[in-house]
């Protein structure tokens, strides 16, 4: 009984954080943290904020000595439980959302059980997820769909965005390494996923990615312009990754394509816009959008502005041109924060303000 207690407050801890970990009737929330956490684990793990704290000051907390409490938060840092910051001889250590986070962190560390696991919980945790206003991603346009006098914020352009964030991680990507385990893959690169700064210190240091240049980023980006990615940057100005994401695999994406309007869900600022007379139906759009947002009328191409995201991947390859992004009207976009900081304090604004409506 005290050990499914551990579990049970971990789990309350861990929504209690902006994204959420939201409880379910079947209770694989609590089968997922008892795979992940010892029961050891657990405890320190409800002791951690989104503040990076020392050892020392975690270890009052928990009334034990530094050097044992020093000695289990690096280990629990290395099993991707907890997040860790090394800024020269200091390490602090804080809590790690389960998504982004936790779950991301173990992705050399899948297996069978947990990822049906995972399946499971999904569709509670987007589910919440999708009634925020400010999710952890958004979606920019890839890099070839927006031309030279195009307005565009420095904080959507990709190339941009890769050039001034460093160092730079390229990691696998989960949700295709999930896939590939369950024999469900699709052709796209596995190692796709950018990490930048304190994140990317913390992938090298626990072997879940290597350092790449910007040139080799850049290559990423044009790579997954070819193949069809959209392509999901942090929700902040001040980015820590870029995700490369397919619709077949990605979880947020095939989240959002379950819904009828995914455009009100996502944080971009443009939407494909077609030329009738220039189309000449060769469904080359159709193909590429990772939405459903486009089919074929009789006469030309249709695009369901309540179902498109602006990533650009229609706009690329439209042999005829006919296609173009443009920037959404003002009361449709949402703006970007500045940073992650902000993001999640209007994550854990916005959830404890659904919470109060339905008390």
């Amino acid at each position: 009984m005290e050990e499914n207690r551990v579990y049970e407050q971990l789990a309350e801890h861990l929504n209690r954080l902006p994204a959420g970990f939201p409880r379910t009737p079947t209770g694989v929330e609590i089968r997922i943290l008892k795979r992940l956490f010892t029961p050891e684990e657990a405890r320190y793990a409800c002791t951690l904020t989104l503040k990076p704290e020392p050892p020392e000051e975690i270890a009052k907390r928990l009334n034990l000595e530094p050097g044992k409490v020093a000695g289990i938060l690096e280990e629990m840092a290395k099993k991707g439980l907890i997040f860790r910051i090394r800024k020269g001889s200091e390490t602090r250590y804080m809590a790690a959302q389960f998504i982004i986070g936790i779950w991301e962190y173990h992705v050399n560390q899948l297996t069978p059980e947990l990822i049906a696991d995972l399946r499971e919980y999904a569709p509670y945790f987007f589910q919440q997820a999708m009634n925020l206003r400010t999710p952890q991603l958004r979606v920019i346009p890839i890099p070839g769909s927006v031309t030279a006098v195009q307005s565009i914020m420095p904080y959507e352009e990709a190339r941009r965005l890769v050039e001034e964030n460093q160092p730079i991680v390229v990691a696998p990507c989960i949700c295709r390494k999930e896939h590939g385990l369950t024999g469900e893959a699709c052709d796209r690169p596995l190692e796709s996923c950018l990490v930048f700064g304190l994140g990317a210190q913390y992938y090298m240091e626990n072997g879940l990615g290597r350092q790449i240049t910007v040139q080799e980023a850049l290559k990423i980006l044009e790579e997954a312009e070819r193949d069809g990615r959209v392509l999901q940057p942090s929700n902040a100005q001040k980015i820590t990754n870029i995700c490369t994401c397919c619709g077949c695999c990605c979880q947020i994406l095939k989240n959002l394509k379950k819904l009828d309007k995914p455009a009100l869900y996502v944080v971009s600022r443009h939407i494909a816009e077609l030329d009738e007379e220039s189309c000449v139906l060769c469904g080359t759009c159709v193909d590429r959008c990772q939405m459903d947002a486009i089919t074929l009328g009789d006469d030309h191409a249709v695009i369901n502005r309540d179902r498109c995201i602006g990533c650009g991947l229609c706009v690329t390859t439209c042999p005829e041109e006919a296609i173009t992004l443009k920037e959404k009207p003002k009361e449709l976009q949402k703006d970007v924060p500045a940073s992650l900081r902000e993001t999640y304090a209007r994550m854990f604004q916005e959830r404890m303000s659904a919470m109060v409506g339905k008390a």
